[in-house]
């Protein structure tokens, strides 16, 4: 091969290679200007908080340490907002998201953690930009949702005595009489929010106002199983001994935790409640046929 041939063969690679980077780094360029504009974009929504989706989706993302964002719907506890929790913990369940940890369900919030190493090796962007617009698109999917189970279970219970040591001290707080006390608990329908504190136990919204009572000033160290309580305007049932600060104005027979069950919590996060007074006899009787 002639000198003049191979300074023609070179030159001709090195236009190739000139050609070849040339449309490499357009390309990239192209790349990183629309992405810079999507993630421009994209901090834009996160710092302004708030989202919305056809006036459905309201909500805020806030940063909890290095792994973790809290999704907020509200500052109101009631029924949308937990149908609205209860629907992004349901998409969550659906979709394994390869950086997801765990994903905590509460009154008004649902907080996610995350595995930040997972975007550290897959990606430049900061992880919780990141987990914020996957996040964002999980809420804002128009999919087919996935309904909450809604229950109405009747909770029996023995109020006052041995079973309810409170009772006197929540009549007197509000100037009722025993029955009074019991009349409105009984007659009232109740929401369960959430199970959480121990296993099983339910936070119960929906308690008239007539018998909303603070916490004791001194917890007790051990509340027996099945104690009804109530504590500022919600009231709860313990489905196991343990410390705790709420009035016991009674107790069910009914067994809330049963770990031997696939699914071990009685009640569940949906449900309707309705507190049925019964007397000690009834309620021994309800124990023993529960326990055979």
């Amino acid at each position: 091969m002639s000198r003049f041939q191979l300074k023609k063969m070179n030159r001709g690679l090195n236009d190739q290679i000139t050609s070849w980077f040339g449309h490499y780094f357009y390309t990239v360029k192209r790349f990183f200007l629309s992405n810079i504009e999507v993630f421009r974009h994209k901090r834009n929504d996160l710092n302004e908080g708030k989202k919305m989706n056809n006036n459905k989706w309201h909500y805020e993302f806030h940063p909890l340490g290095e792994n973790g964002v809290v999704i907020k719907f509200s500052n109101e506890i009631n029924k949308q907002t937990f149908h609205l929790v209860q629907s992004l913990s349901r998409r969550l369940e659906s979709i394994s998201f390869p950086w997801l940890l765990e994903y905590v369900p509460a009154f008004t919030t649902v907080t996610v953690y995350y595995h930040s190493l997972y975007f550290l090796k897959n990606g430049n962007q900061p992880p919780f930009e990141k987990v914020c617009q996957e996040l964002k698109w999980l809420l804002d999917f128009n999919g087919v949702e996935l309904k909450v189970e809604e229950r109405a279970v009747e909770i029996p219970v023995c109020y006052g005595g041995e079973f309810g040591p409170d009772l006197i001290e929540v009549s007197k707080y509000h100037h009722l009489s025993l029955d009074e006390v019991i009349s409105i608990h009984s007659n009232g329908e109740y929401f369960v929010y959430m199970i959480g504190f121990a296993p099983g136990f339910p936070y119960v919204g929906g308690l008239p106002n007539q018998i909303a009572t603070p916490r004791r000033s001194s917890p007790r160290m051990n509340v027996p199983e099945g104690s009804v309580g109530i504590a500022a305007n919600q009231t709860g049932i313990y489905p196991m001994q343990t410390p705790g600060g709420w009035q016991i104005i009674g107790r069910t027979p009914i067994a809330l935790f049963r770990p031997n069950e696939e699914i071990p919590s009685f009640l569940r996060a949906g449900d309707t409640i309705r507190f049925v007074p019964i007397s000690k006899e009834e309620y021994f009787l309800i124990k023993e046929g529960c326990q055979s």
